[in-house]
């Protein structure tokens, strides 16, 4: 019998071998022109395949790009010459696997009446995982039929996504265009970098962020997401370019540029905005932060020529309600702004603004500390509220009046900012180190430019030190697709 049993062991393991053969098959390239061809395609893909789109347009195309690949060897979905295979009408793109990539592809004046353009999900019980799009657009031309339709451009699903080097610009239809959407396991811990999200027009209403983090009903859940040297440029479509709606989330080393709104902290806690440029040109309506919620954290960024006022001042804190629902406002609690320099803004500091009359509960245990103002037409902070939650240390500021009494961590020191070829403003002689400050306020180590900072830092977000630059305001040459050419 024991020897029955190894035989039968031995023709099992001798299966086995034959089965993995079998199943090693050699990735394959395949290019297709049909929505059918594509169809028959994906079912070949193995890991380190590519599925190539033939140049010309794909009209009312509906492509479900679901497969398997590995961290080593990543699935491709490509354009045949990048930007030159363009889908147009109603096409849709459903991302729903692993290790997939999607590269090249252009979604011009998309018609969303069937859904979101892209999602990364194949329905909603299978999500996708470890899945890149990169080097692709959505666009729509000024002159494109309007589209009445409520939907996303483009719906994160699943975990790890990284989207990089693409193009979004031009949505005029309800919906935010790129939404982070939690309530599966594993979720977030996505990657958004080096993309331009361009132009969008006033919605004048509800839903018309660039960008959203989760929503009220999973906003205590900890999404994780890096928001990273991006462009944005001309959204306008609310007062909320960017809603962060969950937790643990970074947004950093983007430029919001001449954009009608704020990065709002809407919902969920411990988000951290470190080395941003938020630049207005005195264009109206322009903005910066908006807090709500507990354990933010504001550093190291640069607000020039905001305009705007109340909910889009250069830094606003807002009231919270006792009892909040989840779609209310929390109150802000243990926030840290630190390190900013502030240049040019008709309206600095808002604490404790009131979106309603049950927003009673005024910001707690705050912190503004080193941070330079130079608005010498400017006062430096209103207080609708009771400020006595907010503590300052160390702040240098230049400005017309303070308006409220902040104690003595407000110095007005003599000293002048000037803007140079950059438009961007900068101290004329270097500023004296920040004094002594709190514990909760962690040194930073680099500068808004990648410079180091020394050992005694000086206020705002530039030290002025003679080392390399290494991070710039991210521009037209730095994010969106390399093939794309406005």
């Amino acid at each position: 019998m024991k020897q029955l049993a190894t035989l039968f062991a031995t023709v099992g393991i001798m299966c086995g071998h034959a089965a993995e053969q079998a199943l090693a098959v050699e990735p394959v390239s395949i290019r297709v022109g049909s929505v059918a061809e594509f169809d028959a395609a994906v079912k070949q893909l193995r890991p380190g395949s590519e599925l190539v789109l033939a140049a010309g347009e794909w009209r009312d195309a509906e492509l479900r790009f679901d497969a398997q690949g590995t961290p080593e060897q990543p699935i491709t979905l490509r354009a045949e010459v990048p930007g030159a295979t363009i889908l147009t009408g109603s096409s849709r793109l459903h991302i729903g696997g692993n290790h997939l990539v999607v590269s090249g592809l252009w979604f011009r004046d998309p018609v969303t009446s069937k859904g979101d353009v892209i999602e990364f999900r194949r329905d909603s019980k299978q999500l996708a995982h470890h899945c890149r799009l990169t080097e692709c657009a959505i666009s729509a031309a000024k002159t494109s039929a309007p589209d009445t339709t409520e939907a996303k451009w483009l719906s994160l699903y699943g975990s790890r996504h990284r989207v990089d080097h693409c193009y979004f610009a031009g949505k005029t239809s309800a919906g935010t265009t790129a939404v982070v959407w939690l309530g599966g396991e594993p979720e977030g811990d996505h990657l958004l970098e080096h993309n331009h999200f361009g132009e969008r027009t006033r919605l004048g209403k509800n839903g018309g962020e660039t960008i959203r983090i989760g929503d009220s009903k999973t906003s205590d859940r900890s999404a994780r997401c890096t928001i990273a040297d991006n462009l944005f440029e001309h959204c306008n479509g609310e007062t909320e370019i960017i809603s962060n709606k969950s937790c643990d989330n970074l947004y950093t080393r983007n430029t919001f540029l001449e954009c009608e709104g704020t990065l709002t902290l809407r919902h969920g806690h411990r988000a951290v905005v470190d080395g941003n440029w938020f630049i207005g040109h005195g264009r109206k309506l322009t903005g910066g932060v908006r807090l709500i919620g507990e354990d933010h954290r504001v550093v190291n960024n640069y607000f020039g020529g905001l305009a705007g006022e109340e909910f889009r001042c250069a830094i606003t804190f807002m009231n919270g309600i006792p009892e909040t629902p989840a779609n209310g406002y929390q109150q802000v609690r243990r926030a840290v702004v630190a390190f900013n320099t502030i240049a040019d803004c008709r309206h600095p500091f808002m604490l404790g603004l009131a979106d309603n009359s049950k927003a009673t509960l005024p910001p707690a245990d705050c912190l503004i500390a080193a941070n330079v103002v130079y608005c010498p037409q400017s006062q430096l902070a209103e207080a609708p509220s009771d400020s006595s939650g907010v503590r300052c240390v160390g702040n240098v500021v230049q400005t017309k009046s303070l308006g409220i009494d902040l104690g003595d961590g407000i110095q007005a020191l003599p000293f002048t900012m000037a803007a140079g070829a950059d438009r961007l403003w900068r101290a004329s002689s270097p500023l004296p180190a920040a004094a002594k400050l709190p514990s909760e306020v962690a040194l930073p180590l680099v500068d808004i430019d990648g410079q180091p900072r020394a050992a005694h830092p000086q206020p705002g977000c530039d030290e002025s030190v003679d080392a390399l630059i290494r991070h710039s305001p991210p521009s037209h040459n730095t994010t969106g697709p390399s093939w794309w050419k406005d």
